[in-house]
């Protein structure tokens, strides 16, 4: 098949998909690898788009989820490549809405009986006193639509008023919206790879992220720990903690009409009870460090070259099948249906 890869420059994004340049030549190498005709395309403009469309590939691979246009905003890949009867990998536009909205996502769940943390949207002055707050401290804050970290640094956990208001200011400056204000979880933490495979069946790779302790004894997985790739990675060597994590993030998936692949946090607290954090649905994909290839290859022995191709194995199915028809969705999947390698 004739494929595109399509990223843009994205250091100034609040959401950097796949990652790098870098780490979209490693996914150029590996669909390669598969036999396909592939290029990567970096895009600035419209015209850089309308030139993509008028090469008429089979089946355009999105690396981000939005390129940034002036004066025309934010220009979603998957509703242009929709418009044009592209088939593309990854979800639907207004499923990717879950991605960049994290209380959206969380209010989804919630309404169909899966478990995250309590939580609330605030902005300066919007809470007069401590007792006006719907959740009692500690609590975490964050941006509500920022991935990789940002915004989340020691300071996000809280534990009264006046470090509550110094942090909702702080990040209302920097991002200019609302705050997503969570109860803190004091348990662990954990990621989840899942890849949607055009048999029906789900590869479901789950591992703890252990960031390094911090004041207070903290361990928060802000934007330096990830930048810095100072956190440590393993294996979950409770089986039932591990099948608990697992079933939690694939209902997730599942329930939030989630197609092809995506990584699910998941959080727990002190009792072990595990709570639906975040949904990530175009994934970093670094080789030696991005959290979905690396849960893929500590559960499974997957090689990066492999995640690849099973990643892109619905998008392929759907191209083969439906040439010029991109937006049919795979057919839902029951949740038994997980591969176990």
């Amino acid at each position: 098949m004739k494929i595109e890869i399509i990223t843009t420059p994205n250091q100034e994004l609040k959401e950097t998909g796949f990652g790098s340049i870098n780490a979209c030549e490693g996914v150029l190498s590996a669909i390669r690898k598969m036999g396909h005709t592939v290029q990567l395309t970096v895009c600035k403009t419209m015209a850089d788009l309308d030139n993509v469309i008028d090469r008429c590939p089979d089946l355009v691979v999105l690396a981000v989820k939005y390129i940034a246009i002036d004066n025309n905003g934010d220009i979603w890949l998957s509703e242009y490549f929709m418009r044009h009867k592209v088939n593309f990998t990854g979800s639907l536009r207004n499923i990717l809405e879950f991605d960049s909205n994290k209380v959206l996502a969380k209010t989804i769940l919630q309404n169909k009986g899966i478990v995250t943390a309590k939580y609330f949207t605030t902005v300066p002055g919007k809470y007069r006193s401590e007792n006006e707050l719907p959740i009692k401290f500690p609590l975490f804050l964050k941006p509500i639509d920022a991935a990789n970290g940002n915004g989340i640094d020691d300071s996000s956990w809280v534990v009264n008023f006046s470090e509550f208001e110094a942090k909702v200011l702080s990040l209302y400056t920097l991002f200019s919206q609302p705050i997503l204000v969570e109860e803190y979880l004091d348990g662990r933490e954990f990621t989840v790879a899942i890849i949607s495979k055009s048999n029906g069946e789900f590869i479901v790779a789950a591992i703890e992220i252990i960031p390094p302790e911090s004041k207070n004894g903290l361990r928060i997985l802000g934007h330096k720990v990830k930048n810095d790739n100072s956190e440590a990675l393993k294996k979950i060597d409770n089986n039932q903690m591990l099948n608990k994590v697992k079933q939690l993030a694939l209902n997730s998936f599942i329930n939030l009409g989630i197609r092809d692949f995506a990584r699910i946090d998941i959080k727990s607290n002190k009792n072990g009870e595990c709570f639906f954090m975040e949904a990530n649905l175009v994934p970093g994909l670094t080789q030696d460090s991005s959290y979905f290839p690396k849960s893929c290859e500590m559960e499974f022995g997957l090689s990066y070259d492999k995640v690849i191709q099973l990643m892109l194995d619905n998008a392929l199915y759907r191209a083969q099948l439906f040439p010029t028809v991109s937006h049919l969705i795979t057919p839902p999947i029951m949740a038994e249906q997980v591969s176990g390698f």
